[in-house]
């Protein structure tokens, strides 16, 4: 589970701290992207996890459809298709094109494969019922808590996004200023 803690140092302690929103019409304007990008960062790396906790589930599903209909092809000679399936289907929840990169992949690939703790994925087939059970409802348990922050992050990305609209509609921010940091930025870094 995805826990927050209030005062913390990670990102998403930061980003979900009730501060992160107060009082947004007194913050300059470059601190509000930089929070707003923050928060979308955040928000970035939760969908990556949630797509990996994804097809954990997936695999683990289809290891149980394969036993209660007598199949005898391997998990593994079917993992491109079962992986393919959920990527072609139809998109569920609040998902929202995604410009970053995660930032924290690796980390959040350890933190899906500990769920299953002493048995890897690479062999559910040797997983007993009861075990595969308990896994399937581990990862829908966390899959459940990382949509739920994420939805909390995207909430915090739509309030910043809506402060920054509010400015550029009331004429405190404009466009041409904009443009012209992001020259400036652009000329400072020279890649």
């Amino acid at each position: 589970m995805i826990e927050v803690r209030p005062g913390g140092r990670r990102r998403i302690d930061r980003v979900l701290d009730a501060d992160y929103v107060r009082c947004l019409h007194e913050l300059a304007l470059d601190v509000l992207r930089a929070r707003r990008d923050e928060a979308a960062q955040e928000e970035t790396d939760l969908s990556y996890l949630r797509r990996l906790l994804h097809a954990r589930i997936d695999i683990v599903r289809a290891e149980q459809q394969r036993r209660s209909t007598g199949g005898d092809t391997s998990i593994v000679d079917q993992l491109a298709a079962i992986l393919s399936d959920n990527a072609l289907g139809p998109a569920s929840g609040s998902g929202r094109h995604q410009q970053l990169e995660p930032t924290r992949a690796g980390e959040h690939r350890r933190q899906a494969e500990a769920l299953v703790g002493d048995a890897g994925l690479s062999d559910v087939g040797a997983l007993t019922d009861e075990k595969l059970t308990a896994t399937l409802a581990n990862y829908a348990a966390e899959e459940a808590s990382v949509s739920q922050r994420r939805r909390e992050v995207q909430g915090v990305v739509d309030t910043l996004n809506a402060e920054i609209a509010s400015r550029y509609q009331r004429g405190t921010a404009s466009v041409d200023e904009l443009l012209a940091t992001e020259r400036r930025a652009k000329d400072a870094d020279p890649e």
